[in-house]
């Protein structure tokens, strides 16, 4: 990820009213385990974030294991495989977020940032990675 994005999000959540937006750091054990599980490679945009703010705000709620307090509890591991109940055609991803309505918001194996609607099956590519995704939409309060 980029400094100045890094930098932001630090800012921004070095702030009192926004230290509930920013998770626990995840460890590396943490993600050794849910790659293993989810039988995927997490981005380096990712691994870099969750490491960083853990599950958190950055334009939208991006979860990992242990999420910030306003965000909710579901782990990075529980909604994908939620996806992967109800959409087992949906593979080498992995949910992150959502968008509101229900459509996952998910990294595929090229590290890109997805939305899937759940209504048409459809899949679209939000952003070349992570990085870009937030140093398009973060916007701090």
């Amino acid at each position: 990820m980029k400094k100045e994005i890094i930098k932001k999000l630090k800012d921004f959540f070095s702030s009192e009213d926004n230290q509930i937006l920013a998770g626990k750091p995840a460890t590396d054990e943490q993600i050794r385990n849910a790659e293993e599980l989810l039988g995927v490679k997490f981005s380096e945009d990712y691994i870099e974030f969750i490491k960083l703010f853990g599950g958190a705000y950055a334009g939208l709620d991006i979860h990992a294991f242990e999420n910030g307090k306003a965000l909710g509890k579901e782990t990075v591991i529980e909604l994908t495989g939620n996806m992967r109940i109800s959409h087992p055609e949906v593979k080498d991803t992995y949910v992150i977020s959502d968008d509101g309505a229900g459509n996952p918001i998910m990294i595929n194996s090229k590290g890109e940032v997805e939305i899937f609607y759940h209504d048409s099956g459809e899949v679209e590519t939000l952003a070349a990675s992570l990085s870009e995704f937030i140093e398009e939409n973060f916007e701090p309060w």
